[in-house]
């Protein structure tokens, strides 16, 4: 006779569980915890990959993230800093860039003009970079802008309150 509650209860409680599992894996995935009491998100990326495939498909996902935050009634404001490797993907001469990656290089140049349109982006090319892999200012495509020292804005943006997030 004892038994008979025992499993009654374990039967409710189980049920109880299983449908509370059930609420929360029917939930689309947010980020809510994470903006909670935010309106804006101030990020900076540290754009430094040369390889033309993996910075399109990065490009792609931090509009993405633009995407999801303007979703989730945040505004974003994004800095878009180029330097190293990739400064050669935002300049204007091909020969520069492996015959392979022109295409790549091209639908990067693209997308960084549709961006460039977005008030939520930044978009800046480091003039040291540049000076290092002997790049000339005026051949960076011109939705971005050339600054002094890609380190210094960097510094410049944490210490206003910009997250950090290295792309390389």
């Amino acid at each position: 006779m004892k038994t008979k509650p025992f499993f009654m209860v374990l039967s409710l409680f189980l049920w109880v569980l299983s449908a509370s599992f059930s609420v929360y894996a029917a939930q689309p995935p947010d980020d809510k915890e994470a903006l909670m009491g935010l309106t804006d998100v101030k990020v900076i990326f540290d754009i430094t990959t040369g390889d033309a495939k993996k910075l399109l498909s990065r490009l792609g996902l931090i509009e993405e993230t633009r995407d999801g935050m303007v979703k989730q009634r945040v505004k974003p404001h994004f800095i878009l800093a180029f330097r190293g490797p990739a400064s050669l993907l935002v300049q204007k001469d091909q020969s520069r860039v492996k015959l392979e990656d022109i295409e790549v290089m091209e639908k990067i140049q693209q997308k960084l003009k549709e961006m460039s349109k977005d008030k939520s982006y930044n978009l800046e090319q480091c003039a040291v970079a540049n000076r290092y892999l002997k790049i000339k200012n005026e051949d960076t495509i011109p939705e971005l802008k050339v600054i002094g020292n890609s380190f210094i804005s960097m510094a410049g943006y944490e210490n206003r309150g910009y997250a950090y997030i290295p792309i390389d």
